[in-house]
């Protein structure tokens, strides 16, 4: 007697139990993701009946200048938003790993984490106000691009930070001391040392503020002015005036798009730990 009770239902039920949950945990996030490609090529426009195989929609989406125009808008917030929320994020969960004790550290600490808790109509109308009234008085800025990528800093900082904050609680302290007792300087341990340990985190950090600004609805509802329309706005407004298979096709590309980068991201990630294993292996032999 080990001490150890028997399971109530027996190991292969459990067994069973926990690769059928499995299965529909799978099934309940990606068949809608399924479904939304596969009706991408019907050719019926009624998004529920399926009429046929047909490229069409995707022909169509080459001429819609609305759908391509909010395309390109949202890919370049997207972009800038993430480079940016990454280098301030780094910078913010360094100071809060690094520097223990320093004046208003809690306040700091709260104002970072602020967008993850708060609901995003809430920061959005913040934001819009703030917005109003600095143009009131200064005559800028206008509502467009630039706001738009604002909204999204903010809320991608937040994500940025807790992410590399977590990989930075995780390094070992010893091989940063080492480096300073070996004669480097303090930003050079920085940017040759603590860098490298951290660049999955902040290549995650990069995908998921990338993705988070690139189908955020609300923050570019609030924040956004004429002329300045992102997709997930456009395809809001459609949706709103029914599904049409145009708009499985955007998705559909969109899908495409972030799969490959997650897929070039992770693999470029996996050789770049598989190198670095080995010239610590090396490092150890000789």
């Amino acid at each position: 007697m080990n001490g150890k009770k028997p399971p109530i239902f027996g190991e292969t039920f459990n067994r069973r139990f926990g690769k059928s949950w499995l299965v529909g945990g799978y099934v309940f996030l990606y068949l809608p993701i399924v479904a939304l490609v596969i009706y991408s090529f019907n050719d019926s426009p009624l998004p529920t009946t399926w009429g046929g195989f047909t490229f069409k929609w995707y022909g169509k989406l080459v001429n819609d200048t609305e759908m391509l125009s909010g395309f390109w808008l949202s890919l370049k917030v997207a972009f800038f938003t993430a480079c940016a929320s990454v280098v301030l994020g780094m910078f913010a969960a360094f100071t809060l790993v690094k520097y223990k004790r320093f004046f208003g550290r809690t306040m700091f600490t709260g104002m970072v984490n602020a967008p993850l808790v708060m609901p995003e109509v809430i920061v959005g109308l913040s934001l819009l106000l703030m917005l109003v009234s600095v143009q009131r008085w200064l005559g800028f800025p206008e509502r467009g691009a630039a706001t738009i990528w604002m909204g999204h800093l903010l809320l991608g900082l937040a994500y940025a930070t807790v992410v590399i904050q977590a990989r930075l609680q995780d390094l070992n302290p010893q091989i940063e001391e080492a480096a300073m007792d070996l004669g480097a300087k303090p930003h050079q341990v920085f940017y040759l040392v603590t860098m490298p340990m951290i660049a999955q985190a902040l290549a995650s950090a990069w995908l998921l503020t990338f993705t988070l600004s690139l189908d955020d609805v609300v923050l570019s509802a609030f924040l956004s002015g004429p002329g300045s329309t992102t997709m997930p706005l456009v395809i809001f407004s459609r949706a709103r005036l029914g599904l049409n298979p145009s708009v499985n096709a955007v998705a559909t590309v969109i899908i495409f798009v972030v799969s490959i980068a997650v897929i070039t991201a992770s693999y470029l990630i996996a050789r770049a730990e598989r190198q670095r294993a080995k010239e610590i292996a090396a490092a150890q032999r000789s």
